[in-house]
């Protein structure tokens, strides 16, 4: 990976939740501009905490980033707003949609252009762009949020992230409660916007399975570490990331015993 045209990078951060907790413990990691990189591992492992440490959102959650850079484009960003993260382009679409249930698709498509600048008819247009990649939030487009599925309220998360003009958007677990089929309609988007628009990806994901089909890079993390990074399709063919996270096993069931060291060897003795 070429340092030329990192979007992102992230220099190991600490992060400590109620001045007590440590959750994040060195996490380093870096986002080529045009890419889509994955943050993996199970629940409780850091990914959704990384991506708040990036957009700082950690404070709402009494979190801090307390050792560690996080810099943008080469600017340090750690005391940045929101607002200001997205006036420079980096957006996050959070875990759970977080959709406005009162108002309508459009209105809530509408209120990620609140930071633009660019006048009326930039806006609209970008609004269309949004309705060609989700054809059915066009047809939702007047009902209320909180009357639509769970795949299309994923939909309006991430076409309001993208009525920004964001540069990078931040994806927390896009496929949470959706129908595989609408997971891959997902995912398929958020490749198409990918090479179509240039929109830079970090998205956090515990479908293995399906994020390295459609990441470029990933980093595995647990207990608050990277534990191991790769290309996707090396992590993909790895032998352990198939025992562990993908539910591959290569051979015959292991005695008790192997079973034991094969743990020890999943810690990569973090």
């Amino acid at each position: 990976m070429t340092t030329a045209n990192i979007l992102l990078n992230v220099n190991s951060i600490e992060v400590i939740y109620h001045h007590v907790i440590l959750v994040l413990k060195g996490v380093s990691l870096s986002v080529p501009q045009g890419s889509i990189v994955a943050l993996l591992g199970g629940n409780g492992a850091g990914k959704t905490t990384t991506l708040r440490a990036v957009s700082n959102l950690l404070e709402g959650e009494r979190g801090e980033v307390t050792k560690g850079s996080i810099e943008c484009r080469g600017e340090r960003i750690e005391a940045l707003s929101p607002a200001e993260l997205v006036k420079r382009g980096v957006v996050q679409v959070m875990e759970g949609r977080h959709c406005f249930g009162h108002l309508t698709i459009e209105e809530n498509l509408m209120t990620g252009s609140y930071t633009r600048r660019d006048g009326r008819a930039a806006v609209a247009q970008t609004l269309e762009k949004v309705y060609n990649y989700f054809p059915r939030l066009k047809e939702r487009r007047t009902s209320q949020a909180a009357y639509t599925s769970g795949g299309e309220q994923q939909m309006c998360a991430i076409g309001r992230a993208l009525m920004a003009n964001p540069t990078m958007v931040l994806l927390d677990e896009p496929s949470m409660g959706l129908a595989p089929q609408i997971v891959d309609e997902v995912f398929g988007i958020v490749k198409d916007l990918n090479q179509r628009e240039k929109v830079t990806f970090l998205l956090a994901e515990q479908n293995t399975n399906m994020a390295l089909r459609y990441a470029d890079f990933g980093y595995i993390l647990e207990n608050g570490r990277v534990v191991m990074e790769g290309a996707a399709k090396d992590l993909a063919n790895n032998e352990d990331v198939k025992e562990f996270y993908l539910g591959i096993s290569s051979g015959e069931r292991k005695s008790f015993r192997e079973s034991k060291h094969y743990r020890r060897r999943k810690r990569w003795l973090a």
